[in-house]
């Protein structure tokens, strides 16, 4: 079994109950991750926990570097990625303190990001119609269920940009979109794992109604951060079940993701290239 990855965003920087811990600093063709990721045994089995926007929250969701965080993973053997992330609801009834597994994202970002792994001579098309894993998140939803937490089944995430919030007409907008809940970190995440055919979930921990619900129109990040103190140990509890119940093997599409992806030729894909994404393409290009 590979190793189980986990994201922790705003308010989670670390999880009790990680045995055996050792820190790791992890060097990627794309530079440095958030922070050292912190190795141990959850539950019994193995798994890598590195904090969003590193330790003491210095990072801005549009200065991540996402593609060093996921490379770093795969590199790690992580096969599996939960997203702990803070999120705004779009919709009465998503309620603040309740979660989210997310199924759904929609990049409005005007790709400010960093999010591909193919690019500098080789191009790849993944499919990404279903951007999380169905097995992962399912499971996700069963843990919080069996915890009698309030989560919700499937939900479209918006990744904005940030580091500000919404104005009252973009929030309205997302609305009448239909759009669930809003955030600004994890659209990058899911393609970049996709691509390198590890499995990804999202746990969207809802801290606040975004500014369109007249109790908040205001929002601050002291409400933020006190809702998602409030629901830290219940993500907390959602990932220790999660994790006891995964199983050994994945029977999921995301682990030949690139399978038909590739479409540069072989011949032509630069040796830098080939060098660097190794633990990604070398069984394709062989």
């Amino acid at each position: 079994m590979g190793k189980i990855g986990i994201i922790g965003g705003s308010g989670l920087y670390q999880i009790e109950g990680i045995k055996n811990i050792k820190e790791a600093s992890v060097s990627t063709p794309f530079g440095k991750p958030s922070d050292k990721f912190a190795i141990g045994k959850l539950e019994g089995k193995e798994v890598v926990f590195l904090p969003r926007h590193g330790k003491g929250h210095h990072i801005s969701p549009s200065e991540i570097n996402y593609r060093a965080n996921i490379y770093a993973m795969k590199k790690l053997g992580v096969e599996r990625i939960i997203s702990v992330t803070a999120c705004g609801s779009l919709k009465d009834e998503i309620k603040p303190l309740d979660f989210v597994a997310v199924d759904q994202f929609i990049d409005w970002t005007n790709q400010a990001r960093q999010m591909t792994f193919f690019d500098r001579g080789i191009v790849a098309h993944i499919a990404f119609a279903e951007p999380v894993c169905k097995e992962l998140s399912q499971l996700l939803c069963d843990a919080g269920k069996s915890l009698k937490l309030n989560i919700h089944k499937g939900g479209t995430y918006i990744n904005m940009e940030g580091p500000a919030f919404s104005t009252l007409a973009e929030s309205n907008l997302y609305r009448n979109w239909g759009i669930d809940v809003i955030g600004m970190t994890n659209m990058p995440e899911a393609k970049l794992a996709r691509e390198a055919e590890i499995c990804y979930s999202t746990l969207a921990a809802v801290t606040d109604y975004d500014c369109w619900h007249p109790h908040y129109d205001t929002i601050t990040i002291d409400i933020v951060m006190k809702n998602l103190q409030k629901n830290i140990e219940n993500a907390k509890n959602i990932l220790s079940t999660l994790i006891r119940t995964l199983p050994e093997k994945r029977d999921c599409a995301c682990k030949e993701a690139l399978k038909f992806a590739i479409v540069t030729d072989k011949k032509l894909i630069p040796e830098k290239v080939k060098k660097d994404l190794g633990i990604i393409i070398g069984k394709y290009i062989k």
